[in-house]
């Protein structure tokens, strides 16, 4: 049965992979990226290649929070049920550090971004029979500094950067417990996998990019995981592919969560 998948940050990299991937299996897939002709692009050729013509594209610039509002709003009114979320877009090294908030990008798209574009589109997904959401997370996870996530201090790229998946992490966990008719997943989809993200940052890989769009599509589509919510999975353990690991410690502190989402909360009602 054909479903209807939205992957964020799928105009290169695994993103783009997972999309073609999802479209060859005949589903209804949705591009997300911030340039508009890139998406149309992306699109064009997903469709060329797997002569599936339900796919579409969707812009924002995922460093701007008020573009990803309305990215949801468009969402909302236009795709009534979403089967799979994916929220893969991310980001590492940039040359602008912060937004024009003032905020880190590393923690705006990494974290703040995903967190505002599925509150704000849960009800969409909650019409699916079997809705999933899955939240690409790091093997690099460090504990969140209130200071760094409202930008009133700033960390090193690599410190910021494992600050913003741990958040994401910790939220997943939360949001699991707080929708149980939702299969939320996070996972690390293999550190220094062949993309553009891990050859800028480091100037090397090392594994193909294969390995990362082969355990997103499998977490996404494969009954395997249907009990799994609120679980990571680590994709750097064992191989070929990976298995449910623990993730940071204070991804399980009740306490550092709910204090992360009353200060992200109380950050975006700003």
């Amino acid at each position: 049965m054909s479903k209807t998948i939205i992957v964020t940050g799928s105009t290169d990299g695994i993103g783009k992979l997972t999309a073609l991937s999802f479209a060859e299996k005949g589903h209804t897939t949705y591009v997300h990226g911030r340039n508009e002709a890139k998406v149309d692009t992306v699109v064009s050729e997903i469709k060329t290649k797997t002569n599936n013509q339900n796919i579409h594209g969707l812009v924002a610039d995922f460093s701007d929070l008020e573009a990803v509002s309305e990215l949801a709003v468009q969402i909302k009114k236009y795709i009534p049920k979403i089967d799979i979320l994916i929220n893969n877009a991310g980001i590492f090294k940039t040359k602008e550090v912060h937004n024009k908030n003032g905020l880190d990008i590393r923690m705006v798209v990494n974290y703040l971004a995903p967190y505002v574009l599925t509150n704000a589109i849960l009800e969409n997904i909650k019409q699916s029979d079997a809705p999933r959401i899955i939240n690409l997370s790091s093997a690099a996870q460090a504990p969140v500094s209130e200071a760094v996530l409202i930008g009133k201090e700033q960390d090193s790229e690599n410190s910021t950067y494992a600050q913003s998946k741990l958040a994401l992490t910790m939220w997943s966990f939360n949001l699991a417990k707080q929708e149980p008719s939702i299969n939320v997943i996070a996972v690390n989809p293999g550190s220094l996998l062949n993309t553009k993200m891990a050859n800028e940052a480091y100037g090397q890989h090392w594994s193909p990019a294969e390995k990362g769009v082969d355990i997103l599509v499998d977490l996404a589509l494969s009954v395997n995981y249907k009990n799994d919510s609120g679980k990571y999975f680590d994709n750097d353990k064992g191989g070929p592919k990976g298995y449910f690991a623990p993730a940071h410690p204070d991804a399980y502190d009740v306490l550092k969560i709910r204090n992360l989402l009353t200060v992200t909360n109380k950050l975006l009602a700003n």
